[in-house]
C-alpha cells in the first residue's frame, strides 16, 4: 500500500510540472514559480494531494547538491583563489549589511531578544542558490562580470551556513541537553583530508570506470563522488552543498568534468524541481489568508532591503545603475536554508513557532515573486530604452526638418528611401560614380551612420508630402523605394504617382504579392530583392552539374522572360484567387514546353 502512495505522489509531482511549468513559462513568469504555484496547489494548505512535504524536502536538497557540484566543475582551485577578494568583500558586506539591517528592524517591531533578531537576520540575508543561479543562466549573466559578482555573493552565503548553525547551536536555550556537537577543528580536517584524497584519487577512480566499465558506472562514480563527500561533510557538521560544491571544485581540472556535468545535469534538473514543490508544499497558506497585508508587507520589505544592500555595493564598485538593481532583484528571496534553520530553532525552543512561520512564509513569497519582479524590471528597463530613443528619434527629425528649411546648392539627382542593406548598396554605387543623392530613413542609426561619412540624410517618413519636397524631390530624376516594409512602400508609391507623376521610381519588392499590389499603382518593373540573386545561385548551379556558362546563362534568359510576362498577366489577376492558380499552373506548362523545345533545337 505505502509503494503505491509512494508511486501515486510521484504521479502528483509529474503532473503539476508539467502542466504548470510550462504554462508560468509561456507567461513570461518561469519555470521556478510554476513549481512554486504547483506544490503549494497539490500541498496540504490547497487540494491536500500530499500531506508531508518534508519527505520530499528532505530528497529534493539533492537537487540543491547537484548544482553546487555543476558550479564546482566549472571552477578550478586557481580561479577560487583569484575570486577571493570578491568573496570575502562583496558577500560578506552583503551579509553583515543585509543582517544587520534586518535585525535591527526585528528588534524594534517584533517581540524577539537580540540574539533572535540576529539569527533570523542572518538567515533572511542569504539568497537562495538554488533559485538564483538558475534565474542568472536564463538571463545569461552567469558568464558575465555582474554574474560573477553575484556567484560570490552566493558563495560565501553558502559558506556562512556553518558559522549561522554554530550560532543557533550555542545561543539554544537548552544546549546543554543537545547531543553534543562535532568540534570545528574535527570538520576543518576533514575538509584538508578530502581536498589532499581527492586531488590523488577522484581522478584515477573515474578513468577505471570509463576503462572498464561503460557510461552508466562513470555515470555512478560521479554521483559516488558528489553524494560521498556531501554525506561525509554533513557528518561533520558542514553542509551537503558544501562538500558537493568542493567535490566540483576538486574534479574542476580532471578530464571528465564535461561528461560528468552532461550526465549529472537531468538529475539536477528534476531534483531541483522537486525541491521547489516542496517548498510551495511547505508555505503556510492558512497564515497568509488570515494575515495577507502582512505577509506582502514582510516579504516585500524584506526584497527592498536585500535589493538595496546588493545595488549600494555594486555601486561602490562602479556598476551601471539598472545591472546593480537586476543582480539585486535576482539576489532577492531569501533561501531554502531558512527552512532547516527555522526548523531547528522551533525543535530546540529558540524561537516561537509562530515567527517561525512567518519567517518561512516569507521567504516563499520572496522567492515567488522574485521572477516577475526580473520580469517588470526588464521590461520597463526596455521601455525607458524606447522612450529614450523615440526622444532622440524626433531631436533627430526636427534636427533635419531645419535643415532642409534652410538654401542648399545640393541638388540630388536621386532620392534614396530606405537605406539598409538595400539602399546602402545603391548609395555606395552612386557615390562611387559623383552622382549626388539624398538619403530619408525612419531609423536614426541610418542617419547617424550616413552623417559620418557626409552623405546628406535626413530623419523621417518618406510618405510626407513636406519630407519629400524638402529633400528635392522636384530637382530629382529619380526616387528610389527601399524601405523594408510593404505598406509603407506602398503609401510611398501611391503618395508619388499623385504628387510627384513625372519622377521615375525604382521601387524594392519584397515577394509577389508585393509586386502584384504594386502593380495596381501603376508600378510594372519593381525590383524583387532576392530574385536575381536566385537567378545568380541558379547559374552556378548549372555550371557545376556540367553546363557551360554559356548554356547556363541561356537557360536562366530563357526563365527570366518567361517569368516577367507570367508575373504581368497574374498581376492583372492577383484578386481572383482562380484565375491566378490558372494562370500559375499554365505557366509551370508553358515553361516546360519552352525547355523541352529549347533542348530539340
Amino acid at each position: 500500500m505505502e509503494q503505491h502512495q509512494s508511486l501515486l505522489h510521484a504521479i502528483y509531482y509529474l503532473l503539476a510540472a508539467t502542466i504548470a511549468v510550462p504554462f508560468f513559462r509561456r507567461w513570461g513568469l518561469g519555470a521556478i514559480l510554476g513549481y512554486l504555484v504547483a506544490g503549494a496547489v497539490i500541498g496540504p494548505q490547497a487540494l491536500g494531494l500530499i500531506y508531508e512535504p518534508q519527505a520530499a524536502l528532505h530528497l529534493s536538497e539533492l537537487g540543491v547538491v547537484m548544482l553546487l557540484f555543476v558550479i564546482g566543475l566549472e571552477l578550478n582551485p586557481e580561479q577560487l583563489w583569484r575570486m577571493r577578494g570578491q568573496i570575502g568583500l562583496l558577500g560578506g558586506a552583503q551579509l553583515l549589511l543585509t543582517a544587520f539591517v534586518i535585525s535591527i528592524l526585528l528588534k524594534l517591531f517584533f517581540p524577539l531578544n537580540i540574539q533572535q533578531s540576529l539569527i533570523v537576520g542572518l538567515t533572511l540575508a542569504l539568497s537562495s542558490t538554488a533559485f538564483a543561479v538558475p534565474l542568472m543562466e536564463e538571463h545569461k549573466i552567469m558568464g558575465l562580470p555582474l554574474g560573477r559578482k553575484g556567484f560570490s555573493i552566493l558563495l560565501l552565503q553558502d559558506l556562512a551556513v556553518i558559522p549561522i548553525l554554530l550560532l543557533l547551536a550555542s545561543w539554544a536555550p537548552d544546549a546543554s541537553s543537545q547531543a553534543p556537537r562535532t568540534p570545528i577543528w574535527i570538520g576543518l580536517l576533514t575538509v584538508l583530508a578530502v581536498i589532499v584524497v581527492g586531488r590523488f584519487l577522484f581522478n584515477p577512480i573515474l578513468k577505471v570506470a570509463a576503462k572498464y566499465g561503460s557510461r552508466e558506472i562513470l555515470t555512478a562514480a560521479g554521483l559516488l563522488i558528489v553524494l560521498g563527500v556531501s554525506w561525509l561533510m554533513q557528518t561533520v557538521g558542514f553542509s551537503m552543498s558544501m562538500g558537493a560544491f568542493l567535490a566540483g571544485i576538486l574534479l574542476a581540472q580532471s578530464t571528465f568534468r564535461h561528461q560528468l556535468a552532461a550526465d549529472i545535469e537531468p538529475f539536477k534538473g528534476l531534483l531541483l524541481g522537486l525541491f521547489f514543490i516542496a517548498v510551495g508544499m511547505s508555505l503556510n497558506l492558512h497564515l497568509f489568508f488570515t494575515h495577507p497585508a502582512l505577509v506582502m508587507l514582510l516579504a516585500l520589505a524584506l526584497m527592498v532591503i536585500k535589493i538595496a544592500v546588493v545595488t549600494l555595493i555594486l555601486r561602490l564598485r562602479k556598476f551601471p545603475v539598472k545591472d546593480s538593481l537586476l543582480l539585486g532583484i535576482m539576489l532577492a528571496q531569501s533561501g531554502e536554508f531558512a527552512f532547516v534553520v527555522m526548523a531547528s530553532a522551533v525543535e530546540i525552543n529558540f524561537l516561537p513557532e509562530v515567527i517561525a512561520s512567518y519567517a518561512v512564509l516569507v521567504v516563499g513569497i520572496s522567492m515567488a515573486l522574485t521572477g516577475p519582479f526580473v520580469m517588470v524590471f526588464q521590461w520597463l528597463v526596455r521601455t525607458q530604452t524606447l522612450q529614450e530613443k523615440a526622444l532622440q528619434d524626433q531631436l533627430h527629425a526636427q534636427e533635419s526638418l531645419q535643415k532642409l528649411k534652410l538654401p542648399s546648392t545640393h541638388k540630388a539627382e536621386v532620392i534614396v528611401a530606405g537605406f539598409g542593406r538595400f539602399g546602402q548598396i545603391i548609395g555606395r554605387i552612386l557615390t562611387a560614380n559623383n552622382i549626388p543623392f539624398n538619403a530619408l530613413d525612419k531609423n536614426s542609426d541610418h542617419i547617424e551612420f550616413l552623417k559620418q561619412f557626409g552623405v546628406e540624410s535626413h530623419y523621417g517618413d518618406a510618405a510626407r508630402v513636406e519630407l519629400l519636397e524638402a529633400a528635392g524631390i522636384r530637382d530629382a530624376k529619380v526616387l528610389v523605394v527601399a524601405v523594408d516594409g510593404m505598406e509603407d512602400s506602398l503609401n510611398i508609391v501611391r503618395l508619388v504617382r499623385q504628387q510627384f507623376p513625372g519622377i521615375a521610381l525604382i521601387v524594392r519588392a519584397r515577394d509577389r504579392a508585393h509586386v502584384y499590389r504594386l502593380a495596381e499603382l501603376g508600378v510594372f518593373n519593381p525590383i524583387r530583392e532576392i530574385y536575381e540573386s536566385s537567378l545568380d545561385a541558379a547559374i552556378r548551379t548549372l555550371i557545376e552539374v556540367g553546363f557551360t556558362e554559356g548554356q547556363s546563362q541561356h537557360t536562366i534568359n530563357i526563365f527570366r522572360e518567361h517569368d516577367e510576362r507570367m508575373l504581368q498577366q497574374a498581376a492583372l489577376v492577383s484578386n481572383d484567387t482562380a484565375a491566378l492558380a490558372k494562370i500559375v499552373a499554365q505557366s509551370r506548362k508553358d515553361l516546360k514546353e519552352l525547355f523541352t523545345k529549347d533542348i530539340e533545337m
